[in-house]
């Protein structure tokens, strides 16, 4: 795979400034996966009594690393003190030989840090179908040095056609006492997560049960990394990891629905939240964020499918890299969505502006001003489909001639 070297226009100007995670330490390396030099490996350490949950591709291919993790999480209770990634091989579809190459780098990786294999998770991104070659890991786990977490450069070590690194960080109070959190994430192509298409890195401070984090993981993936897609492929591999340290003095909390979890919950959704839109900002090719938003639908779930399938849509994806205004294209995936929708109220509206009303062209549609608001980077799609409560939405990107130069030039 080439080096990228254009930044997505899409980018936000800067690395935003993560809060510390007491107890997190992190380690830098060059294994050699990738002809071009840059790093492409992350070792992290977390103090004892680190809690862990994940949600993971629903691929059915998966790959050896989410074999890996789902086994560990379940037979130690969610007890995990380290993380290793490796970017450049994805060690997915390898058989037992993927297997066996994992577990010995989580060996080897483990005993450089003091960290039993059972309590090591891993994460592999980059060619599917290569066995991993867990000695070039070996080789390096000596040159790399824990230290307090560096998270622009941890960010970029686990990046594949990523153009930028993606971090994302906020605090809040429980039971008044102030807890961080601070994630990473990579992603670019294959994007569409049902959980999930990309590799994501959170960690907080705070002293949370498994269950709990699981809980919570699991619904506020929901409407973050689950409400997005680049290019409608599930990836193999992928998966969000949530890390709680418990370094924080919070008293213990037994219950998901505890109240005293409400900030906390706001504030994890929003950090998924915005990693999941920087992957679409760094979606391959990518010159325009589009925000689809559905109403009326016969329930949540239906709204997302409709919202999926139009943001998932070629023909509307190149409608808008063309800076097309080409309604029709969107009431067409409204249709071929297959969920119930009342043709005679289908409305579709871009910004404020309205393109179709009530089943048919608006009566005060404007080409020129459709076309002056399409020239935006970043714009929204609002639809009704019928007098239904369900209600979703969803971000994705556009679909450009360069997605296609990068994906027929990703193993050369």
């Amino acid at each position: 795979m080439a080096a990228i070297t254009t930044i997505s226009p899409l980018a936000p100007t800067r690395f935003p400034d993560l809060p510390a995670i007491a107890g997190l330490e992190a380690a830098i390396g060059r294994a050699g996966f990738y002809k071009h030099n840059r790093p492409d490996l992350l070792l992290m350490r977390m103090p004892a009594g680190t809690r862990a949950a994940g949600v993971f591709t629903t691929n059915a291919v998966g790959s050896a690393p989410t074999d890996w993790c789902k086994a560990a999480l379940a037979a130690n209770r969610g007890l995990a003190r380290g993380l290793l990634v490796n970017a450049g091989c994805a060690n997915s579809f390898t058989g037992d030989a993927g297997d066996a190459a994992c577990k010995r780098a989580l060996t080897e990786a483990g005993a450089a840090i003091g960290v039993e294999p059972r309590e090591m998770l891993a994460a592999s991104t980059g060619v599917i179908g290569v066995v991993l070659d867990d000695a070039k890991i070996t080789r390096e786990l000596p040159n790399l040095n824990l230290a307090p977490v560096d998270w622009p450069k941890a960010a970029a070590a686990i990046m594949t056609t990523d153009t930028f690194p993606k971090g994302a960080g906020a605090a809040c109070e429980i039971a008044g006492v102030k807890v961080n959190i601070a994630g990473i994430a990579k992603g670019s192509g294959m994007i569409a997560p049902s959980m999930a298409t990309m590799l994501a890195f959170v960690f907080t401070d705070a002293a949370i049960s498994a269950p709990i984090l699981k809980t919570l993981l699991r619904q506020e993936t929901e409407t973050s990394f689950n409400s997005i897609t680049v290019d409608g492929d599930r990836s193999t591999n992928d998966c969000v990891l949530l890390y709680a340290t418990g370094q924080a003095n919070v008293p213990p909390i037994s219950d998901a629905k505890d109240e005293r979890l409400f900030a906390f919950r706001a504030a994890l959704n929003q950090v998924l939240t915005d990693l999941a839109i920087q992957i679409v900002r760094d979606g391959e090719g990518a010159t325009k964020l589009v925000k689809v938003s559905v109403e009326g639908a016969a329930s949540d779930a239906s709204a997302k499918i409709i919202a999926r399938t139009i943001c998932e849509s070629p023909l509307v994806k190149t409608a808008i890299a063309g800076e097309d205004a080409n309604w029709g294209r969107i009431v067409m995936a409204i249709g071929r969505a297959d969920q119930p929708v009342k043709r005679e109220m289908i409305s579709v509206r871009f910004g404020d502006l309205c393109a179709a009303r009530d089943g048919k062209v608006s009566p005060d549609y404007d080409e020129a001003a459709m076309s002056a608001y399409m020239k935006r980077p970043e714009l929204e799609i609002s639809v009704t489909v019928g007098p239904g409560a369900g209600r979703a939405s969803m971000h994705t990107c556009d679909l450009t001639k360069r997605y296609v130069e990068i994906n027929g030039d990703y193993r050369s």
